[in-house]
């Protein structure tokens, strides 16, 4: 039976996020929304998601779950396709950036934090009209219930990049090279760390890899398919 894979979206992003991307045919997908507000409990979601072995694919906070997984159950991530990311913990001021985000979105203002969050989002903060809407819209649906689950996922980060290093399974890593929320060098490392990690640096694209080069995505999953089936 063809593996199934499990995909994890970032902040913000639901399956729509994805809606762009032809995913290796016959294989299932399964789509998860990120509505805990601890990591931890969110590798155990993506664990319980299917049983058996899975190919793990991730943007932003959802490749950051992905990472927890596989410190948690390595060996049940046969494949693993990250993008927009980080494995680092988080740094001083995000922590406060989270905070005042959570305020404004239990004060009623969560189209403010939408707002906020819009321009990292797309190649060098280099918002177009068309793609503001389409961010607007994924926003509203994820909703300000989860958008504070997700704010308090964030602060439960853990640096990752030594679970990595177990992590023995065909790896590629997707960088927008104009992505300012996640930049290059952070991809770098997570590829630096994965035994049979490779890089893809996308120039053009910015953090949501999946609607800005869906081409891009699209083949990097039949090559972590193929490689995975390949070993098998």
């Amino acid at each position: 039976m063809p593996l199934p894979l499990v995909v994890v979206p970032g902040m913000l992003c639901d399956a729509a996020l994805w809606s762009d991307v032809a995913f290796p045919e016959g294989h299932p997908v399964h789509h998860v929304a990120l509505r805990h507000p601890d990591v931890g409990a969110l590798a155990d979601q993506v664990l319980a998601t299917v049983e058996g072995p899975f190919v793990l694919v991730g943007l932003s906070l959802g490749a950051i779950v992905g990472f927890e997984v596989l410190h948690r159950a390595p060996g049940r991530v046969t494949g693993l396709c990250v993008m927009a990311t980080n494995a680092a913990g988080p740094r001083p001021e995000q922590y406060a950036a989270w905070r005042e985000l959570d305020g404004l979105v239990a004060a009623g203002r969560f189209p403010e934090v939408v707002e906020r969050t819009l321009p990292d989002m797309f190649p060098g903060r280099k918002v177009p009209d068309a793609g503001a809407g389409r961010y607007r819209r994924m926003a509203g649906a994820v909703g300000p219930g989860a958008a504070r689950q997700q704010l308090a996922a964030q602060a439960t980060r853990q640096d990752r990049l030594a679970a990595l290093r177990s992590a023995d399974c065909p790896a590629l890593v997707l960088s927008g090279g104009r992505d300012t929320l996640c930049p290059p060098a952070f991809h770098h490392a997570i590829a630096a760390a994965l035994p049979q990690g490779q890089l893809r640096e996308l120039p053009d694209a910015g953090h949501l890899v999946p609607w800005q080069r869906p081409d891009a995505v699209s083949t990097a999953l039949r090559d972590v398919v193929t490689a995975v089936n390949a070993a098998a």
